[in-house]
């Protein structure tokens, strides 16, 4: 129904700017809520943030408020992670969702999410 495609993150250095992209395919017209989740090996998946896609409102964990920020081109139908000022803990796989309904932008929850990106690998290099 609706597919994400992530292009690769790559290895970066601390400190250095990275972005993030995330292409929807079929029926994007439902996705009204759509998030980055990252999971580092043997950790849970976490909530990075979320985004309204009507409205274009967001809402970000603790952890990465400040340097990450979320966006999209409705036209291009892709979502963006921008990421600053890389730290060593941002290193995990990184995945963006979509939610057919709005609430699921109402808390930071994966299991809220049902269309998934195929993950891309994020490594950075202290």
């Amino acid at each position: 129904q609706v597919q994400l495609v992530e292009p690769g993150g790559g290895s970066v250095q601390a400190g250095g700017p990275l972005r993030l992209s995330c292409a929807a395919t079929g029926y994007t017209w439902s996705t009204f809520c759509m998030g980055w989740f990252r999971q580092a090996p043997g950790n849970a998946r976490e909530g990075v943030g979320v985004i309204y896609t009507g409205e274009g409102s967001t809402t970000y964990a603790d952890s990465v408020r400040g340097r990450f920020t979320i966006s999209q081109d409705n036209a291009k139908n892709t979502l963006y992670l921008q990421i600053n000022s890389l730290h060593s803990e941002d290193t995990a796989m990184y995945y963006c969702a979509a939610a057919t309904y709005r609430d699921a932008c109402s808390r930071l929850e994966a299991s809220r999410f049902h269309f998934w990106g195929q993950g891309t690998q994020v490594t950075v290099s202290s």
